[in-house]
């Protein structure tokens, strides 16, 4: 039987994040401990368990079919292999910092400048768009520490929360680029691969659809039940259901994460009684 081949990070918050959006799916791993290859029990998937920084050029070589990975390293070594899903989490940026004491006026900063990063072809398309000349020095492992050792005058490398630069005394001062994890595929990839993929992808688009979502139950009085349903977004138009109790109704919608406490307080002003707010743990439109 012919399996899709999915490559993820061999530990680390990817490699938790990539499990879990897979066990979300459905999908199954009978993985043991240090394997390096592993199989779903019920779905036609093997995962394969790789360094982060090798992934992209096992889907330049077809070796595995599809990647979850972050789009951070796609773009530093994988030119030329696409994505199809962008997944919501492992969001970080790719950003240009310097000594907190320095004085930093504009991009200019870092012409004839020593660059200590782990991401030099994305360092050297942001130079070369801003006409500026700098030495690179490539670094495997700990960039923070380069300025503080005299090695360079600023680094590029992904920053999360921040706090690794404060712990080394550097300020962000240029985002390169925004990143998150997606879900790549081989330019290689058959056909038969690209069914199981499809099956895949629209399981994860219901999973991603439902963390963005809350259900939503709510009372509301029938004589203000026109101005509460037109507040309601909702997928088409709300459920609206007769109470027992004369002249009200129960509401049943689905709110956007992003936009659920605004419109929960309109709702209230608007009349709105015992407003229930459930997680959605798929939504299939």
């Amino acid at each position: 039987m012919s399996k899709l081949k999915i490559a993820i990070q061999k530990s680390g918050r990817l490699n938790q994040d990539s499990l879990q959006i897979l066990k979300e799916c459905g999908v199954s791993i009978d993985n043991g401990k240090d394997q390096l290859k592993a199989s779903a029990s019920n779905f036609p998937i093997e995962v394969f368990y790789l360094r982060n920084g090798d992934i992209p050029q096992y889907l330049n070589d077809g070796v595995v079919d599809v990647a979850i990975i972050g789009e951070n390293l796609l773009i530093e070594k994988g030119e030329g292999i696409q994505f199809v899903e962008k997944l919501g989490f492992s969001k970080c940026k790719v950003s240009l910092a310097i000594p907190k004491n320095e004085n930093y006026r504009g991009v200019n900063f870092f012409q004839n400048k020593k660059i200590a990063t782990s991401y030099p072809e994305t360092v050297k398309k942001f130079l070369q768009q801003n006409k500026i000349e700098a030495q690179l020095h490539i670094i495997n492992g700990s960039v923070e520490i380069a300025p503080n050792i005299g090695l360079a005058d600023g680094i590029c490398d992904i920053v999360s929360s921040g706090s690794t630069l404060f712990k080394n005394n550097l300020k962000e001062v240029e985002v390169l680029l925004k990143s998150e994890a997606v879900l790549a595929v081989s330019p290689k990839i058959e056909q038969v691969q690209k069914e199981i993929l499809d099956k895949l992808q629209f399981r994860i688009q219901s999973v991603l659809k439902g963390r963005k979502s809350k259900y939503v139950l709510l009372n509301a009085p029938n004589d203000k039940l026109e101005k509460i349903i037109s507040i309601l977004p909702g997928m088409r138009s709300p459920t609206v259901l007769p109470l027992a109790e004369e002249g009200w109704s129960s509401v049943h919608s689905v709110l956007n994460r992003n936009e659920f406490w605004e419109i929960i307080d309109e709702l209230k002003n608007n009349g709105a009684e015992g407003i229930l707010v459930c997680p959605i743990e798929k939504m299939v439109v």
